[in-house]
């Protein structure tokens, strides 16, 4: 069993193919032009896999929270090559790649992810990992960075961009340790979906929603002209 997936929820663009136990993986900083490059690149992982979508089991995807016009991409091609294909897919919060991805380059199990959701705010969740696996804590949420809070007082750790773009958010919180540069992968993106799809926990194509924390995806003229931004 092989599954796709991607994400471009951030200005990184990244698509994998995994068997369970490794992936091939391409990544490049597409910033805007993630329509334009994602089918490309995944041609190209495909290709080095040395399979095809007809192949494949599933496909994961990463639903968001994330950059608006991103994660409708995501849903829109991922709809697209599941229906042509016949492959039911699995959607996983960008929250929760970030701490699978902490935990497997640093070992942490206690992960507060924060990415930076611009107009001054943070998406944040808090996922601990267990003899079962992940177990998020609490809601998928969007907070302004003053007003982020662990989950409880255990040791905790974090990862993602939100601590780049606010960067005494760490020292705030008294956070064991910070992995800023960490983003949504699709290797990490595969893996926490592959159970699912082996248990045949896959959705059809026309459910590859977007998972929204924040529904407003518009500025006021007066918010544009202070310069925010979605």
């Amino acid at each position: 069993m092989r599954i796709l997936a991607l994400d471009t929820s951030t200005a990184w663009l990244s698509v994998a193919v995994f068997d369970g136990h490794a992936a091939i993986v391409h990544r490049e900083h597409a910033g805007n032009a993630s329509s334009e490059r994602i089918l490309p690149l995944v041609s190209r992982v495909l290709a080095d896999a040395g399979t095809s979508l007809t192949e494949l089991s599933g496909i994961a995807y990463g639903a968001g929270p994330g950059a608006f016009t991103g994660i409708r991409i995501a849903c829109g091609v991922v709809q697209g090559l599941a229906f042509g294909a016949n492959l039911p897919v699995f959607g996983v919060p960008t929250l929760a790649a970030i701490a699978l991805t902490a935990w497997r380059t640093h070992g942490w199990q206690r992960v507060l992810a924060c990415l930076d959701a611009r107009m001054q705010e943070v998406y944040v969740a808090s996922y601990a990992r267990n003899d079962n696996g992940w177990a998020r804590i609490g809601d998928l949420q969007v907070r302004k960075p003053d007003d982020v809070a662990l989950a409880d007082d255990d040791s905790w750790h974090g990862a993602g961009d939100g601590f780049a773009a606010y960067p005494a958010l760490a020292g705030r919180l008294g956070l064991a340790g910070v992995d800023k540069d960490i983003f949504p992968d699709a290797a990490a993106i595969a893996e926490w979906a592959w159970p699912h799809l082996a248990a045949h926990e896959g959705l059809p194509p026309a459910e590859a929603q977007p998972l929204y924390v924040r529904h407003r995806v518009a500025l006021t003229t007066a918010e544009r002209t202070a310069g925010l931004r979605l």
